[in-house]
């Protein structure tokens, strides 16, 4: 007797007959019959039904009924259309009377979606209900209005009107809102190139068509464009595994494990599977309900909400719900992307703001009457002048966006009033919610900083190693603090909360600072390492059970009293905060700084070997004024020709006139009123500029041309690259050799030092795609430790290279191997700021750096201590973090 599973398989060669869907509906057939049939007719004068006589294929009996009901449903009596049923209860009702039997005979998935579906007809066939369950297909779903829709025309072509009222009569069926399908649309369009102008245009007329069509579905468009539903310093994750998208997958398009997994080796990411799943499958059970670009958000939002019990079971239904509505291949390519947030379509922050501004400069809402420019009017315009008319529009939507970076804020006030100087007053400054830091510019070595800040005054501030804190207070007492990236670290510092109304002056009532939190030790005052810091826990610290001390360095002041601090001199920002605060020692008190000018070299030289010493990353110089100091600009620049109000820094002795020339379009901090200098550099302003890298802040840090050291590391894996580097490996995975057990140990993740040229050469090297390509592997070789605490590499390599990497320091770490054993029996060893050198085409795997060699250099960096004290304090501060 055959088991079951044998039973199950379909056209697997064996004797077995394979039974036909009439097989399974004879009995209902002949009640049907013999309800239809006149009284005195006798049971042998019956006539079989047809389809006794004519055998038919599954698909082809089907369609015959599939027909025959569609003539019914175009009956006159219209009934309201059912709500759908769930794909548990397909399969699943205990209701169905051949439940049990059609599983036990034929229980591939496959074969049941039409049985099932019959036996829903046969019970409601004498009322004559619309919209049963049916056969459909699914490649008839597609959008085919949508799908045509040039967006990736010029915006000063496209006209967003010639579209809308097609676009709206296919939108009535689904509530009026936007379908999810213009937004599939945008993505393929844009996943197609690597023109940042196509891609910012495209998203501009995305952005347009639905200001103008549907602005409801504007800012959930926004949250899903950006592979995102919540700001990061708001607790919204969707927290869905992998296994979630795998069901769904297997459910909905009738995967098994193997096939899934086939998918999965092929193609790597998961939109790409669910792509190929889509296309496979032929016919579904019911027809599906287009998605909305509102429907799939809010989707997303109850996922990401869903705690406590039957929390997981939740989700899954929605992310099956998903998968099932989605029409199409490619919806369901994005739809699957957008779950396991990695849409790769390059559109950034920066990206999506930049659209925004276009988007609302020549669109507006129906009923709407802020101002708007004409098409026409702007492409008569020259190229820099039409330059000049977006720069100003984007400047003002990225200095809100960086003020209050959340678009729940942002595209309701863009909706109402567009863009205006009214838009900076809606964004403004507000306590709580963090405002985008400041960045530095990196400079390689003292003597560029000190050239490009000739004629100014500047202060050197220690650069300490720890986590850069931004802290709120507000008048009642409520302190908040977030991380650089924006995320909640309050209840990671509740010591800091306790220590703020101890430090706050009489005259202060309400502030947002900016510092540098570092691990501490409390009697000595000596400092300990990132890695001691980032031992601490993360969330609900009590402050009982804090082990690990910590002092806050302040270094800026941005808001005080109500009152933005913004625009005023970084010279008067630090003067309020050093004024208004109260320092306690080995707590909280100012980051250690040196006033200078450029001729002061060995005055910062010393400085800076001051704050190496002591173990900082290096040092951070920052432009005190707004003006050059005049006593400096006799030797660098022309006294006759100076700007009254704003003097230029000097220019370099050789100016390279092309650089200057792609300067001068770039956008910069100055003030717009501000009166602008032609042909020479832009001024360095000592105002704050949230979310913007300038000069005005420089980064003098341990130079990789420095290091004495360098490593020699094999890459084993990479990761799909983001923005920019999508189409490439970035960043990759590198490990050292171990020659005590021949594995090769995880070290580090690089993406630095590479070249555009050298990105594409290597993307082609390892290839998963190219069937010829024996350079990649379809899983993690035995002979690789890697715990994949850093993420799961999308594609692995087979291990041929050794690449020559530059560092700054090595670090214990949690998440990599390499040495392991050797100075830590629970850490390995990783390096901080790996810069990719060059590849040693002159070494094999064999002569890569070694684990034993990668302890030793450990253990000579703990050792290079100015005195023995601060050896013995850092042997501590590795004690403690251990």
């Amino acid at each position: 007797m055959n088991s079951p599973s044998k039973r199950r398989k379909k056209n697997d060669g064996s004797s077995q007959p394979v039974r036909k869907l009439d097989y399974f509906f004879a009995k209902q057939t002949a009640k049907a019959a013999a309800k239809d049939a006149p009284s005195d007719l006798n049971e042998g004068d019956r006539e079989l039904p047809i389809h006794d006589k004519v055998t038919l294929t599954d698909e082809e009996y089907a369609r015959k009924l599939q027909e025959e009901w569609n003539k019914e449903d175009q009956q006159p009596a219209q009934e309201p259309e059912r709500e759908p049923v769930s794909s548990n209860e397909l399969y699943e009702d205990p209701k169905s009377p051949h439940a049990n039997g059609a599983a036990s005979n034929n229980a591939d998935e496959s074969e049941l979606v039409v049985p099932e579906a019959t036996e829903e007809r046969t019970e409601t066939a004498a009322p004559k209900q619309k919209n049963t369950l049916s056969l459909q297909s699914t490649a008839s779903e597609e959008d085919t209005i949508t799908t045509n829709i040039p967006f990736d025309h010029s915006p000063l072509e496209f006209d967003p009107s010639n579209y809308i009222p097609d676009l709206q009569k296919h939108w009535v069926t689904d509530g009026g809102h936007a379908t999810y399908a213009l937004l599939t649309r945008c993505f393929v369009l844009v996943n197609s190139t690597t023109s940042r102008i196509k891609i910012v245009d495209t998203l501009v007329n995305l952005l347009r068509t639905i200001i103008e069509g549907d602005p409801a579905s504007l800012l959930p468009a926004v949250w899903l464009a950006t592979n995102a539903i919540s700001p990061p310093y708001i607790d919204l994750e969707l927290g869905l595994g992998g296994s979630a998208i795998s069901k769904a997958l297997k459910k909905v398009c009738g995967l098994d494990n193997a096939g899934l997994k086939t998918l999965n080796n092929k193609y790597g990411d998961a939109g790409d599977v669910a792509f190929e799943a889509k296309k496979k499958q032929s016919f579904t059970l019911r027809k599906p309900k287009p998605l909305t670009i509102k429907s799939v958000f809010d989707s997303l939002v109850k996922i990401a909400n869903s705690k406590g019990h039957g929390s997981v079971e939740n989700k899954q239904r929605i992310v099956e719900r998903l998968v099932q509505d989605a029409r199409g291949a490619e919806e369901s390519r994005y739809i699957v992307r957008t779950l396991v947030q990695h849409l790769r379509i390059g559109a950034v922050k920066t990206t999506m703001l930049i659209a925004l501004s276009r988007a609302f400069m020549l669109s507006r809402p129906p009923n709407a009457d802020f101002e708007i420019r004409d098409k026409k009017i702007l492409a008569k315009l020259k190229k820099e002048e039409l330059a000049e008319i977006y720069s100003k529009n984007e400047e003002i939507v990225k200095a809100c966006f960086a003020r209050r970076p959340n678009y729940n804020d942002l595209i309701p006030a863009l909706l109402e009033i567009g863009v205006c100087d009214e838009l900076l007053l809606r964004c403004g400054l507000a306590l709580h919610i963090p405002l985008r830091p400041m960045l530095g510019s990196i400079t390689r070595d003292m003597s560029e900083m000190l050239t490009k800040l000739q004629g100014r005054d500047f202060a050197c501030e220690y650069k300490y190693d720890g986590q850069r804190a931004q802290v709120h207070c507000d008048e009642k007492g409520k302190v908040t603090i977030f991380s650089r990236h924006l995320e909640v670290m309050t209840d990671k510092y509740p010591d800091l909360v306790a220590l703020v109304p101890k430090i706050r002056g009489e005259s202060v009532s309400s502030f947002i600072l900016e510092g540098e939190v570092v691990a501490i030790d409390r009697e000595s005052g000596e400092l300990k390492t990132f890695q001691t810091l980032a031992n601490r826990a993360r969330k609900d610290v009590l402050i009982g059970a804090v082990t690990i001390d910590v002092c806050l360095y302040a270094f800026d002041l941005m808001y005080l009293n109500g009152e933005e601090l913004l625009n005023r001199p970084f010279r008067e920002r630090r003067s309020l905060l050093k004024s208004l605060f109260v320092e306690i020692p080995h707590n909280f008190t100012w980051v250690k700084c040196l006033d200078a000018t450029s001729g002061d070299v060995e005055a910062v030289q010393a400085f800076f070997q001051s704050a190496l010493d002591i173990k900082c990353e290096g040092i951070m110089v920052k432009i005190l004024d707004n003006l050059p100091n005049p006593d400096l600009l006799v030797d660098t620049d022309d006294p006759t020709d100076k700007t009254p109000s704003l003097p230029p820094t000097p220019k370099k002795k050789k100016p390279n006139k092309s650089k200057s020339k792609s300067k001068s379009t770039a956008t910069t901090a100055a003030d717009p009123d501000e009166p602008k200098s032609t042909g020479r550099r832009k001024a360095l302003l000592s105002t704050y500029e949230p979310d913007k890298r300038l000069d005005s802040w420089l980064k003098v840090k341990k130079d990789y041309s420095t290091t004495s050291e360098t490593l020699d590391l094999i890459p084993i894996a990479a990761f799909h690259g983001s923005g920019r580097k999508a189409a490439w490996w970035s960043p990759i995975l590198l490990a050292i050799r171990n020659a005590e057990t021949g594995q090769l140990e995880a070290v580090t993740k690089c993406m630095s030092g590479f070249t555009d040229t050298f990105y594409k050469a290597n993307r082609e090297k390892y290839n998963p795609d190219d069937p010829d390509n024996n350079n990649t592997l379809p899983s993690k070789p035995h002979y690789v430790e890697y715990n994949g605490g850093a993420g799961t590499p999308d594609v692995w390599f087979e291990p041929q290279e050794v690449w020559e990497v530059a560092f700054a320091d090595l670090t214990l770490s949690p998440t990599y191997t390499a040495a392991i054993g050797l100075v830590s029996d629970e850490r390995g060893l990783s390096t901080r700021f790996p810069r990719f050198l060059k590849v040693r085409e002159d070494k094999s795997i064999e002569e890569a750096t070694e684990a034993e060699y990668l302890a030793s250099l450990y253990r000579k960096q703990e050792a290079k201590a100015p005195t023995r004290e601060e050896g013995a304090v850092a042997e501590g501060g590795e004690e403690d973090g251990e």
